[in-house]
């Protein structure tokens, strides 16, 4: 069985995966955990006060947008998205899901009806979600699915840091990249090629081992 981790970092880049696996270093960063809380604190952090002359709570909060942006961002999630105090006070938070192929931890999972929510410590696209993801998601809901015998349509991925939540339909497209990770993972049996993508290479951990050119390598390479 796959784990939900494996399929998200194949879809990101195969090769960073078959690196993470050769020093089995796949535990996230210590910040990882402070962002995650703050997915579990929107009411507090949303509605404090802040002309009482005491400090924001915010200020202290690992968030990457300025506060007054992040409580903006974070009112129209409460105004638009209809299980927003679900998503708030969770019921059920890090939840191992153990489906037909893969098998991982949600953030969240919202009951009745089921729908697992996933959070990341990093940076939104303009629309929708990242494609590893998208992948993570639908693991998730298939995986949620499986266990709970019943359809899961969608899932949410939470990025705290910056007040925005999507959801996440499991449509055909995304369904059909979930179905490209797990081919990558379950022939990972030897270094894939390199990317030939700069956004990608430049804050992976192991560009150097990799032998990639970054950004500030090219950029070296120019000058001479």
């Amino acid at each position: 069985m796959l784990a939900f981790s494996d399929l998200r970092t194949a879809a990101y880049c195969p090769r960073q995966l078959w690196y993470a696996r050769k020093h089995d270093d796949r535990a996230p960063p210590d910040r990882v955990d402070a962002v995650r809380e703050v997915a579990t604190r929107y009411h507090e952090l949303l509605d404090a006060e802040t002309d009482t002359g005491q400090p924001d709570p915010l200020a202290d909060a690992p968030i990457e947008a300025p506060p007054g942006t992040w409580r903006e961002r974070v009112e129209r999630v409460r105004e638009r998205e209809p299980r927003f105090r679900d998503l708030d006070r969770p019921a059920a938070t890090d939840v191992f899901l153990a489906g037909r192929e893969c098998h991982g931890v949600a953030s969240k999972v919202l009951p009745d009806p089921p729908l697992p929510s996933l959070v990341s410590p990093g940076r939104p696209p303009e629309q929708g979600v990242w494609e590893p993801h998208a992948v993570w998601a639908v693991a998730a809901a298939k995986a949620l699915a499986w266990e709970r015998e019943r359809r899961v349509d969608e899932a949410v991925v939470e990025y705290p840091a910056y007040g925005v939540v999507r959801r996440v339909r499991l449509t055909t497209r995304k369904k059909a990249a979930y179905r490209s990770a797990i081919r990558e993972v379950r022939e990972l049996d030897a270094p894939p090629e390199r990317l030939d993508d700069t956004a990608k290479c430049d804050p992976c951990r192991f560009a150097n081992e990799c032998g990639v050119a970054t950004r500030t390598l090219r950029s070296r390479l120019a000058e001479r």
